[in-house]
């Protein structure tokens, strides 16, 4: 399927590993002027020179740390326009809420939320020139079912759907959609350690800490196994697509089945 995207730039946040990566590449195979993101020169260069040689797409790459207003505005300065805006950026970790600080809320929120809010309000603008544009947040089903292990994560994936939903609703009318998408449990960059952080030190092979975690703490899945971040990437593709006209104001799940509703 011809995705319809070689003659649009596209910005992936935190994107030189896991889904932001996966994203990226995929945006590049179907022919986008892809922005890749990370906080280091050095990580962000490798993953250009790889995902370069492996889609033989233009990758470019911008070094910042987007929880800041400060990167924020140099990477507009320095990208002033793209036509797909994806807010993947967004960190995690397992922490009892007794132990969660002031300064952890903070900067979760920072992280996960005012990241793509600040590039939201920097784009949004151009996109409303050309009367055409693709926002999206990369949520997660932890914004519906939040775990109770990391509720200060849950907090800004929840955070998340209201941000995408109101923009949706102030570019109702235009070329421009807003969207959410909500990965499951994903393997993704950090899942691994954190997956081990629950099994309480035993020891134990992948295989059993996977199925243990399915069984304990997402028991609902229906595929019973992380998704690869290439499937999640696939659906990122098609939103970001002019082939997703009709979609907006959405939260589409591509999350195993975890959230155990119909709606």
């Amino acid at each position: 399927m011809d995705l319809q995207l070689s003659d649009k730039t596209a910005l992936v946040t935190g994107s030189t590993a896991g889904i932001g990566r996966a994203i990226a590449a995929r945006l590049a195979r179907e022919g986008a002027t892809t922005i890749i993101n990370g906080r280091s020169q050095d990580s962000v260069d490798a993953a250009v020179d790889e995902l370069t040689e492996h889609t033989g797409g233009t990758v470019l790459g911008f070094a910042g740390d987007l929880s800041t207003a400060a990167a924020a505005e140099e990477l507009f300065d320095t990208h002033p326009a793209v036509d797909v805006l994806i807010n993947n950026l967004g960190i995690f970790e397992a922490t009892p809420f007794e132990k969660i600080t002031d300064d952890d809320w903070t900067r979760f929120f920072q992280v996960n939320v005012l990241s793509g809010v600040r590039l939201a309000r920097l784009y949004l603008p151009g996109m409303r020139r050309n009367d055409w544009g693709r926002i999206l947040f990369i949520s997660s089903e932890s914004g519906v079912q939040i775990p109770a292990e990391m509720i200060h994560y849950g907090m800004t994936k929840t955070a998340q759907l209201a941000v995408s939903r109101g923009l949706a609703e102030i570019v109702a009318g235009t070329g421009i959609t807003v969207n959410s998408v909500l990965p499951g449990p994903t393997m993704s960059r950090g899942v691994e350690d954190f997956v081990a952080s629950l099994s309480d030190g035993e020891d134990k092979s992948e295989a059993e800490v996977e199925r243990e975690f399915f069984e304990k703490n997402r028991p609902t899945s229906l595929i019973k196994r992380f998704a690869e971040p290439a499937e999640v990437a696939s659906l990122v593709a098609y939103l970001a697509s002019p082939l997703a006209s009709a979609t907006t104001g959405a939260a589409v799940r591509v999350d195993g089945g975890v959230v155990k509703s119909c709606f």
